[in-house]
């Protein structure tokens, strides 16, 4: 029988057979309290440590920070991960954020605009009020599509409503649906290719 890694799971006696690929891609669900790198002077917890495949080394596609949950792409698939990452691609990823206090319309109209920040001013951004919660406590959802080092977190701080928790929800069209903290699945064939394709005509719009 004809199988595709990229799609189908196979199992021998209940185990998990991990076929071998020319490129591997993984979608985790990070926990707080890793880094995403493959090594730490400080020995922390790595995302790399919750997905240990036989014979394959997987590479972290940018960054969430020690404290911040969600997605996050693991490949050795050099093209896919330049693609996600460089902000000419413009790939939007979308982060839930609990932050302090209530933020005023001109508040959020600012964050959408963009705000300085220490690496440059932010690019135009999505960002929705979605509950007003108890404790004096807000829900934002924020897109955006550049990376620059804690960017949601400074950009909440900027307007006055600092980020307690923060989760990456989605990236592009992938979502955390059927994970938990700590697990992963593997991207398929048509996954991989629709996020480079993706890429692409980003770039040539």
């Amino acid at each position: 029988m004809k199988v595709d890694p990229g799609v189908n799971r196979i199992c021998v006696d209940g185990r998990e057979v991990i076929l071998p690929r020319e490129n591997t891609s993984v979608l985790l669900y990070k926990p707080k309290g890793y880094v995403s790198t493959v090594r730490d002077p400080q020995g922390r917890p790595k995302v790399t440590d919750l997905v240990q495949l036989p014979g394959v080394r997987l590479f972290p596609v940018g960054r969430l920070d020690y404290m911040t949950s969600g997605l996050i792409i693991l490949t050795n698939d050099g093209e896919l991960a330049e693609l996600m990452t460089h902000p000419r691609y413009g790939i939007w990823k979308t982060y839930h954020a609990l932050v302090a206090g209530k933020p005023t319309s001109a508040a959020l109209q600012q964050m959408r605009r963009g705000v300085p920040l220490p690496e440059g001013r932010s690019a135009p951004a999505k960002v929705r009020l979605l509950a007003v919660l108890s404790g004096g406590r807000s829900l934002l959802e924020i897109s955006i599509r550049e990376g620059k080092k804690r960017q949601v977190r400074k950009m909440c701080s900027y307007v006055g409503h600092p980020v307690i928790e923060l989760k990456r929800t989605r990236i592009a069209f992938l979502g955390l649906h059927g994970l938990r903290p700590g697990e992963y699945r593997f991207l398929s064939r048509i996954e991989v290719e629709r996020l480079k394709k993706l890429a692409k005509r980003k770039q040539e719009s």
